[in-house]
């Protein structure tokens, strides 16, 4: 059974949701079974904000991913602490390490350390920081289709923000290319 069992974890703002809800969608489109299950804090902007996302072939049984996600996103140091261990053994973790310096501290698991609110600061939006980091996890786990991701995400924005296509195209580009140094080099 092909399956992505996904943890994204950072502040709220980050666009964590919204890479959630992009994977899924990008996984409806092609036929999966998906599960989206988020969770915040209580505060609006700022607070904790994680969602587990499931893409696989099979049905899914429970939309729990926490203690057996086989890949993470992580926004920011409080995630990491908290949701590292839920990684299985050879799981894929990608760290924004723009904002966290600590090293991951398990030596069983392949990390990412992809500057993601570096990069969209050099692409002038750093909105953007979380398409970096949706494009690293496309390259590491090839979970959907990319162009699939983009639909997803047109769609999200509709004609109104249609313009923010490209600068989102742009960062997602970016994130896949230092996730493929990082595979190259590692």
């Amino acid at each position: 059974m092909n399956s992505e069992r996904t943890i994204l974890a950072g502040f709220g703002g980050q666009g964590v949701m919204l890479m959630g809800q992009l994977l899924t969608q990008a996984g409806m489109f092609e036929g999966k079974e998906v599960s989206f299950l988020p969770s915040y804090g209580p505060e609006m902007r700022g607070g904790t904000a994680n969602c587990g996302v499931i893409i696989q072939t099979e049905p899914i049984s429970s939309p729990v991913v926490e203690g057996n996600a086989t890949s993470e996103i992580i926004m920011n140091l409080p995630s990491l602490l908290k949701f590292e261990k839920d990684l299985i053994p050879g799981g894929k973790l990608l760290i924004n390490s723009s904002l966290i310096e600590r090293k991951a501290s398990r030596s069983d698991i392949e990390v990412y350390y992809i500057p993601s609110s570096d990069i969209a600061n050099e692409l002038g939006n750093t909105r953007v920081s979380n398409m970096v980091m949706l494009g690293a996890f496309i390259e590491v786990t090839g979970a959907v289709d990319s162009e699939n991701v983009f639909h997803a995400l047109e769609e999200r924005l509709g004609e109104e923000k249609a313009h923010l296509m490209e600068i989102n195209r742009d960062a997602f580009e970016r994130g896949m290319e230092c996730a493929r140094k990082q595979r190259t080099n590692g």
